[in-house]
């Protein structure tokens, strides 16, 4: 098993790294090590830490650098270190610098948290594989690369036969919970904060099951007569 995945947040409004310290933890596998502020003290950290992070959160807008300087500084200087730009910027010059650079992802603030988790999660998914094998296939490196080919109307993972936005490591934790439910079942909710993932994940996750018909979905009506939709294990 993994271990945590650790991050280091650059951002110098401290709201928004509040947020994006918040959002971090929220996502299982991950935790944010330090935040800093400024260029110079990004890298008096990285340059004096007994341990790197895994993963650094950037916004282009840093008071004491321009452009991207900083960000061509950490990949010359910490090349292990991958990079998620977390910006306002939409440039299309910055954006394709970004691109070349090789960072791991361009999210465009403000950052809707089920469009960062799926990040998060491709990274962490991403770390796994690299740390569980050691050859890859054509197939296996297209859907790291997006590059994957397919003849079918929808995308879906080549190893796992899983579609697009549904990862194994989330959907074992997700039919674990569901099987321990009991027989009134469980609401999209509930299985998030069991699991650690937002209401909206967990409804996608949820009405998978049921599309594979690992699941059964009803709506029940509360006390005060809003319906809402529960799920047990599938029985039929």
């Amino acid at each position: 098993m993994l271990e945590s995945i650790q991050v280091l947040i650059i951002e110098d409004d401290f709201r928004i790294a509040e947020i994006n310290r918040e959002f971090v933890n929220r996502v299982e596998g991950f935790i944010v090590e330090h935040v800093v502020k400024t260029g110079e003290e990004a890298l008096t950290y990285l340059r004096s830490t007994r341990r790197l992070p895994q993963l650094i959160l950037l916004d282009v807008y840093i008071p004491d650098v321009q452009g991207l300087n900083l960000f061509w500084t950490l990949r010359n200087e910490f090349t292990e270190i991958d990079v998620i730009m977390i910006t306002a910027a939409k440039e299309v010059e910055t954006i394709a610098e970004a691109l070349r650079g090789g960072i791991f992802d361009y999210i465009v603030k403000p950052v809707d948290f089920d469009r960062f988790e799926r990040t998060l999660l491709s990274f962490r998914n991403q770390k796994f594989i690299f740390t569980t094998k050691s050859e890859l296939q054509q197939e296996e490196i297209d859907r790291l690369t997006g590059h994957q080919v397919t003849t079918t109307s929808k995308i879906e993972d080549v190893e796992e036969g899983l579609p697009k936005g549904i990862d194994q490591l989330t959907l074992e934790k997700v039919k674990k919970i569901l099987q321990e439910s009991d027989e009134s079942g469980i609401t999209a909710l509930d299985a998030g904060s069991k699991v650690g993932v937002s209401r909206s994940t967990a409804r996608r996750y949820l009405e998978y099951l049921v599309s594979v018909k690992e699941a059964d979905a009803k709506l029940k009506y509360g006390d005060i007569g809003r319906p809402e939709r529960k799920y047990t294990p599938w029985t039929k």
